[in-house]
């Protein structure tokens, strides 16, 4: 049973199935060197779910954010500082525009303080958020501790905002871009060079990531 009407033919279905094809691809691809094969995959996986936001009518701002997105998987999916300072900048977009999407979405910051387990959970958030400030601090350079600090606020922003919302895809979305980008964090600056753990830390980066750019562009369409 597809989630948007029509069968596996309609562009809505069609659109979700190439982007679980190139999210897949990606993942077998991940232990491969930096092609342009590989490269595109990843970028489409996310591509993909802004074309279904666009083509289902979702917010323009929630396309926006995802198309920002698919911008950093191409930076990212690359080597070199020089891609990973335009990844940093263009997820840093994406997030910024994800947090308008949720507090133009949601029903207020108050909403924490009258259902406790959002502020609890929010409040785990801005833990997690310090923890990795805390710790990324002291391990990336001098010319990466402001563009790195400006992000994790602005991730903490996206995380927050999302509470705002009735909708447990999108709450759950941000809640797995989160552990992500934390992971990912660790798995670049924190872990050593030689660690065996950096090949799991690796698919379960993407698994996390894609996950939740899929539950925050479903909880959109289909909440």
């Amino acid at each position: 049973m597809m989630p948007f009407p029509g069968g596996i033919d309609a562009n809505a279905n069609a659109t979700l199935v190439f982007s679980l094809a190139a999210a897949v691809i990606y993942a077998f691809a991940l232990g491969m060197p930096p092609r342009l094969a590989r490269s595109a995959a990843k970028t489409l996986a996310v591509a993909m779910l802004a074309v279904l936001a666009l083509l289902q009518g979702g917010p323009l701002l929630l396309v926006t954010a995802l198309a920002l997105s698919a911008i950093g998987d191409a930076f990212l999916s690359r080597d070199g500082e020089k891609a990973f300072l335009g990844g940093l900048a263009s997820f840093l977009a994406a997030h910024v525009v994800f947090v308008a999407l949720f507090v133009r979405s949601g029903s207020g910051i108050g909403l924490l303080a009258a259902e406790p387990w959002r502020g609890a959970i929010a409040l785990a958030m801005a833990l997690f958020a310090l923890v990795m400030l805390v710790a990324l601090w002291r391990r990336v350079g001098p010319e990466l501790r402001v563009p790195v600090s400006v992000y994790i606020v602005a991730i903490l922003g996206m995380g927050v905002s999302a509470l705002t919302l009735n909708n447990l895809w999108v709450i759950g979305g941000a809640i797995l871009f989160m552990a992500s980008d934390g992971l990912l964090a660790a798995e670049k600056f924190l872990a050593p060079a030689i660690s065996p753990h950096r090949v799991w830390m690796r698919y379960a980066v993407w698994v996390l990531y894609y996950a939740a750019q899929l539950g925050i562009t479903l909880g959109f369409l289909l909440g």
